[in-house]
């Protein structure tokens, strides 16, 4: 039992991604003690003295410069070193993948019986059997082998990049000249000795040391298990040998961690296998990963049947050998019983039907990181999203700049542009749509009069960043934006004209009336504030942001996308509900959703979610669908909480506030324009921010998951049926019901019809709710399908025996001809009556692939014992009249099927 289970976890094993890698090393990089897997001692002390080193020493040493590599010297290195790439999940070279095709339990069982017939010197069997295998093991191969290349297609698609400091060749020679640029490179591109700038939401894409810092704090919960943020900073560390781990230094970033907020230059110490997280993965040895819902219910699935295949097939093995005397020829058919039995097609048919959803989907410009996250994708009931991008056309115009009480205002827009020009943070689209005003570069003299001097990056528990300039060098301000009440929490007084006013409890009120109203308008507001800090001071902390002077607003209008009010239509009627969670003013968001047709039944605060324990939160995001002013932690309960009331969670985001969600969410969904971190937790990403998109990819997800139920269904029901005959076969007839080598074909043959399914057509009515897995629901479909195909054989059973006489072993022959041809004719057509509630044929016509298939086995099958190939397969001609008795039990087949799939859907409906 263990080795079919542990081969059947191979089977239902998908490529991971670097998430699921990195979850992975994650525990198994900490031991009992919880301390890390060793890593080689000489990589360890590297680190140690590369924290320890002083910047000129540190750059010395790697070969570098202060104004970073050129592109010469770094296309050398990476000569020499290789790609920034973790080798892991490399390729299997053909012949070892052509192995594991074959290194399964089925073909093991196949080679079984091919080796005992050859011993019993039966070539035929041999040949068929062995012709099974080869068969099996080549369309295997070839289907993963397109699933793997389809695959490497589209994470093509995706590609996370850096910000590199790099040197112009004309100062290649001269450490103090030359300029510098950045440059946007694949992280795969890096070599030790570049310098690469920083910010909130990147990936850190190396080991690297940090030069130059502000503010820096980095998630290491990928390496460390550590779910808050590390402070890192510039400084060499002195005691870098009494640390007690070499991630506790100070000023070293590692790969695989990511920036949460604040922004930092940094030297590129290792890349690849050479990094910390490389070492340790390609020391650790692969372990079992938790299986995802999906592979849990297709494991589900498969030991339904294989545990009704360990109880039928010893069943059979007694009742021939008792009834016939003959114990070798009832072991090998009972064995055939259980090829018969066994779903062996259904790793393959997975693999292709999820890889061609794939492919598909990425035509609709969605692309799937992990295969198996498709299954999620149609399932997901609720979607939680953003609103800016998704609901809005995500193109930010600047539309006002007004002073306190709403009069416009040029002083506020130029203290908004000096802000965002020398933010070196992440600049999100409200500083773009600021920064489009670039004729205040030149009116400002902003290169002449202005000059940065320190600056308190963005993060998202003060949801404001301020930067600190001198004009003229004589006089310097520290100009603050953000959020309206994370401002206005700091300031201590208003500006009005040339006024300077105390800000109390009237004026305060007078500010929120003002905000408020443009708030309503569907305008995002975000205020100003300056403060005069003496000249003598270099560097400011979050400490220097009080006593502000509040000196008036910038709004921003993001008009509703015109596809969003549809979009939003057609995903309640495929059975979606959408929630909306964003971190902006609730008016805002309340008349965006208006706007775009969301009822907006109240909208709930993040506040409000920081008073309820999770029981209230299950009840409370049941009965609303907007949350407004939310932490990046307000979003992740959110999730959990609807994951924790049953629902098929989609969370879809792009910043990195919304990391925590998309990892919480049963599936994560980012575009591809997202920062890093967010691309990273998703499970697919979007070419497109549009809830068109997504809602075209939900339903392709359905159809791909339809199409692996019709395959299961099918099997289990025929297999059922099929067991059922055999007894009943069995405990009556003097000889065997159909010889071991004419099940084998009769398998072979209704496995090759069912290669086609993945390219199947899926009525519209089966996409049009969330579907799941529900092995129940299959027992249930098998019991009452199965014994249809029953009637039909015993009825064949009767006919051969009493109408044809083929009821001595003289004339077995021509009996088992009969039955061979019927029951591989109504396991073939199963398909087309259960691949759809309607009327097959008339109502819904399957796709022309399986067609053509169909027609092709059923006249295989007729044609074998019709042939000059019949007497190889021990078979015979059958009379004439047979063939009217055929069309008559198919006929009858069908309608009968037809009747009682119409009771059994009013009874227990048609998923």
């Amino acid at each position: 039992m263990q080795f079919f289970k542990a081969r059947f976890a191979l089977f239902l094993r998908s490529r991971h991604t670097l998430r699921h890698f990195r979850r992975r090393l994650m525990l198994e990089s900490l031991n009992t003690h919880g301390h890390a897997v060793a890593v080689p001692p000489a990589l360890t002390q590297a680190l140690r003295q590369a924290s320890k080193d002083s910047t000129a020493a540190l750059l010395a040493r790697a070969g570098s410069q202060a104004r970073g590599l050129t592109d010469a010297e770094a296309a050398d290195i990476r000569a020499h070193v290789g790609p920034n790439e973790v080798e892991h999940e490399k390729p299997l070279p053909a012949w070892l993948h052509l192995w594991h095709c074959y290194q399964n339990p089925f073909n093991l069982l196949l080679t079984a019986l091919a080796v005992i017939s050859w011993l019993t010197e039966d070539a035929k069997a041999t040949v068929v059997i062995g012709s099974m295998v080869v068969l099996s093991t080549l369309m295997r191969f070839v289907q993963e082998g397109r699933s793997h290349r389809a695959a490497e297609r589209l994470k093509a698609l995706v590609s996370n990049t850096a910000t590199v400091l790099r040197r112009s060749e004309a100062g290649a020679a001269d450490a103090a000249g030359g300029a510098s640029a950045q440059q946007e490179l694949p992280i795969a591109q890096l070599v030790p000795g570049d310098l690469i700038i920083l910010s909130a939401g990147d990936m850190i894409p190396a080991d690297c040391r940090v030069l130059v810092s502000k503010d820096l704090f980095v998630s290491q919960a990928a390496m460390t298990g550590e779910s808050l943020p590390i402070e890192k900073h510039a400084d060499a560390a002195k005691n870098a040998e009494n640390t007690e781990s070499v991630l506790d230094a100070a000023n070293l970033l590692f790969m695989g961690t990511n920036v949460v907020s604040g922004a930092a230059t940094a030297l590129v110490l290792a890349t690849g296998n050479g990094t910390y997280f490389g070492t340790i993965a390609t020391r650790v040895t692969a372990a079992d990963r938790t299986p995802t819902a999906f592979q849990t219910g297709v494991n589900n699935v498969s030991w339904v049947l294989i545990r009704f295949a360990l109880v039928m097939v010893p069943i059979v093995f007694v009742i021939n050998g008792v009834t016939k005397g003959d114990w070798v020829e009832a072991f090998l058919f009972a064995l055939s019983v259980a090829v018969g039995l066994t779903p062996e097609m259904l790793p393959m048919i997975v693999t292709s039907t999820l890889a061609k959803g794939a492919v598909v989907l990425s035509r609709k410009k969605v692309v799937v990181k992990r295969l198996d996250a498709i299954q999620n994708f149609g399932a997901m009931d609720v979607l939680c999203t953003d609103k800016t991008g998704t609901l809005t056309q995500d193109k930010i115009v600047l539309e006002r700049h007004t002073n306190v009480f709403g009069v416009v205002s040029e002083e506020v827009l130029k203290f908004a542009f000096l802000n965002s020009h020398y933010q070196t943070g992440l600049k999100n689209l409200l500083d773009r749509a600021v920064l489009e005003h670039v004729e205040l570069q030149t009116a400002l003299r902003v290169s002449e009069d202005y000059r940065k001097v320190d600056e308190i990056p963005f993060d998202f528990q003060r949801r404001r960043m301020s930067v600190v300039v001198s004009e003229k060098g004589d006089h310097h301000e520290l100009i603050c934006k953000g959020a309206v009440e994370e401002v206005l929490a700091a300031c201590s007084h208003i500006q009005d004209g040339a006024q300077v006013l105390a800000l109390d409890t009237a004026l305060l009120a007078r500010v929120q009336a003002v905000t408020g109203a443009l708030n309503q308008e569907g305008l995002r507001v975000v205020a100003v504030a300056v403060k005069e800090v003496p000249p003598s001071k270099a560097v400011y902390s979050v400490a220097d942001e009080a006593d502000l002077t509040l000196i008036g607003y910038i709004a921003f209008l993001d008009p509703p996308k015109e596809s969003a009010a549809p979009a939003l239509q057609a995903l309640a009627a495929h059975g979606v509900a959408v929630k909306v969670l964003t971190g902006d003013n609730d008016l805002v968001a309340a008349k965006v959703c208006r706007d775009v047709g969301l009822p907006v039944n109240g909208v709930v605060l993040g506040a409000q979610i920081e008073d309820l324990d999770e029981a209230g939160l299950r009840r409370l995001v049941e009965q609303h669908d907007l949350f407004a002013k939310l932490t990046p932690l307000h979003k992740e309960r959110i999730v959990r909480a609807l994951r924790a009331n049953g629902h098929i969670v989609g969370f879809m985001g792009d910043g990195i506030n919304d990391a925590p969600a998309l990892r919480a969410a049963d599936i994560g969904i980012s575009v591809d324009s997202a920062v890093d971190i967010a691309k990273e937790a998703a499970d697919i990403i979007l070419l497109e921010k549009s809830l068109m998109v997504l809602e075209e990819g939900v339903v392709e997800g359905r159809k791909t998951f339809s199409n692996m139920l019709k395959y299961i269904r099918m099997t289990a029901s025929s297999n059922f049926g099929n067991v059922f005959s055999v007894l009943v076969a069995s405990a009556f007839l003097p000889f065997l019901p159909m010889l071991p080598i004419q099940l084998l074909v009769q398998n072979l043959l209704y496995d090759i019809s069912q290669i086609a399914i993945p390219f199947d057509n899926v009525d519209e009515e089966l996409v049009r709710q969330p579907l799941r897995w529900n092995p129940q629901d299959l027992g249930r479909f098998m019991v009452f399908f199965g014994p249809i195909s029953s009637v039909f054989d015993i009825l064949t059973f009767a006919l051969m025996w009493w109408v044809f006489k083929a009821n001595t072993l003289a004339s077995q022959t021509l009996f088992q001809s009969g039955w061979f041809v019927v029951g591989l004719l109504t396991q073939t057509l199963i398909v087309h009556m259960i691949r759809t509630p309607k009327l097959p044929f008339l109502q819904s016509r399957a796709a022309w692939p399986l067609m053509g298939m169909t027609v092709l086995v059923m006249a295989v099958g007729v044609f074998l014992p019709m042939g000059p190939l019949a007497d190889y397969f021990k078979l015979q001609a059958l009379p004439l009249p047979y063939f009217g008795a055929l069309v008559a039990i198919l006929l009858g087949y069908a309608t009968l099927t037809t009747v009682l799939k119409r009771f059994y859907i009013r009874r227990f409906g048609w998923q």
